[in-house]
């Protein structure tokens, strides 16, 4: 079969990996506007089923050359292209996983896009990563180990440190920032409502050795999927940890107006505010094997299981040192470039049936999170009396 991986950042980079040692694959094209980073995985891999090409993800004409005639693309770029993307895979007959709902601001576009994916003769997998993706996928697991689920929640923690950095993320600083200074979304007595952005701080104690964190509400994918694809639960909560300092950096940037994505005038030239922040911001594969400490996601979901009230607890850990080690990665950037190889490896193995759209709490969780734990992620379950 041949994949394409579009997007050579760091989650393309090590989903890339995982997939050119599956025997389905015979070839795998990996595809930036800026090859540098694909150009050295293939260097470091040297596997004859690798090719790299130049692409610009923007220009649909260049999309639809790149991904006509193949069986999988894996789109692995900045959110607001996936939508051209998978639009293009509808139009070539070649089955799309991302990382991101291919949706904007509105939560709205999210009925349209289904209505735009029925009768779509491709499999369209969204959100498939680390969270959203394995998040949703213990969630539905939990769910599935309850008679009954009220309440999930969502916690994503790190205990990242890089000398020399101060102010970074381990993910598309961009994407980081976006999410950060809007309205987080929360899903509380089966309504959706919103509160602001770094609003409501709370401390979480994350597995050893990571330990007490403030995590804070923001705008995810999983308030809206799991709220919407898991029966009965009636509150569904996502948080993130996030630093003190970084917080305040994010509300000071905020309050000067540097998040906006809309031009501004400053001497005759147009420029994005954010755009100028990101730059100054360092990449994650620019400070790759630079950073220390441990990411998880942890997924607990409450309910009811022979008569008494329990909670489900699944958690996904790893350390940065040992994604480095794997995968010349990050824990961040391994977790959510490992969530999407399995669930492109499901679809290789056919055992995703039914085309059109599908996110992650329609795939068999049990087998998903077996082939996860073969993938070097620390894997755990735990049922708590309540």
């Amino acid at each position: 079969m041949k994949t394409v991986q579009l997007g050579c950042g760091i989650t393309g980079l090590v989903c890339a990996e995982h997939l050119v040692k599956n025997d389905k694959i015979d070839e795998l094209i990996l595809a930036d506007y800026n090859t540098d980073t694909a150009q050295a995985l293939k260097q470091r891999l040297k596997n004859d089923k690798i090719s790299v090409v130049k692409v610009d993800a923007a220009d649909r004409a260049a999309v639809k050359k790149l991904i006509s005639g193949k069986d999988l693309v894996i789109s692995s770029i900045p959110g607001y292209l996936n939508r051209l993307v998978l639009e293009v895979s509808i139009e070539t007959g070649t089955d799309y996983l991302d990382y991101s709902l291919p949706i904007g601001a509105d939560w709205n576009e999210f009925d349209e896009l289904i209505d735009y994916c029925k009768g779509a003769e491709n499999k369209i997998i969204t959100s498939m990563g680390a969270d959203p993706g394995i998040s949703d996928v213990f969630a539905r697991r939990g769910a599935d180990l309850l008679d009954s689920v009220e309440t999930i929640r969502t916690m994503d923690g790190d205990s990242a440190s890089a000398e020399g950095f101060e102010f970074f993320g381990l993910w598309s600083p961009r994407e980081l920032l976006e999410e950060v200074t809007v309205p987080a979304s929360v899903f509380r007595d089966g309504k959706i409502e919103f509160v602001p952005p770094l609003d409501e701080r709370q401390l979480y104690k994350f597995p050893d050795p990571i330990g007490d964190l403030p995590v804070y509400n923001t705008d995810h994918e999983e308030t809206h999927l799991m709220s919407r694809y898991i029966k009965g639960v009636k509150n569904v909560d996502f948080r993130i940890a996030i630093d003190d300092d970084f917080a305040r950096i994010a509300k000071t940037l905020k309050m000067l107006g540097l998040h906006r994505t809309d031009p501004v005038n400053v001497k005759g030239k147009q420029v994005v505010p954010l755009d100028v922040v990101v730059a100054l911001m360092p990449r994650p594969v620019d400070m790759i094997g630079k950073v220390k400490g441990f990411a998880a996601v942890v997924v607990e979901s409450t309910g009811i299981k022979d008569g008494k009230k329990k909670m489900v607890r699944i958690y996904a850990k790893m350390s940065h040192e040992e994604a480095y080690k794997i995968a010349h990665s990050n824990a961040t950037g391994y977790m959510v470039g490992t969530g999407g190889a399995v669930g492109a490896e499901m679809l290789l193995a056919g055992e995703i049936k039914q085309n059109g759209l599908i996110v992650p709490e329609m795939l068999d969780a049990e087998k998903y999170i077996e082939r996860l734990s073969k993938k070097n992620v620390d894997v755990k379950i735990e049922s708590i009396d309540i």
